[in-house]
């Protein structure tokens, strides 16, 4: 049995890595925002199971991270919560967030 599976149960299946650089984007992502919250997203057809961080203000970020498991352990290691958004949904303050970009984009184009 390998040092991952002693600590953390069982070793990933396939596809079930969070690739180095998806976890540091992320961990630096959540350290340089104010009220993180994690929402995990479904495995899907096309896509392996992500997870969306969002901030206070709504800003966010989306990667990659190895199965529900993993979206769990890096919400444990960061110290934020963690939703499942088929339960939960995205919150208000994200969708928020995109419509005023969109506003500043069209207001840049238009200058």
């Amino acid at each position: 049995m390998g040092l991952r599976a002693r600590l953390f149960g069982s070793s990933p299946g396939k596809g079930e890595r969070v690739r180095d650089e998806d976890a540091a984007h992320l961990a630096n992502w959540a350290r340089s925002h104010v009220g993180v919250e994690a929402f995990v997203e479904p495995k899907t057809t096309v896509t392996p199971t992500t997870v969306v961080l969002v901030a206070n203000d709504g800003a966010w970020t989306r990667r990659a991270v190895g199965g529900e498991r993993g979206a769990r352990k890096l919400g444990h290691d960061l110290r934020i919560p963690v939703y499942d958004v088929r339960k939960t949904g995205y919150p208000q303050r994200m969708r928020d967030y995109d419509a005023r970009q969109r506003i500043l984009r069209k207001r840049a184009r238009e200058l």
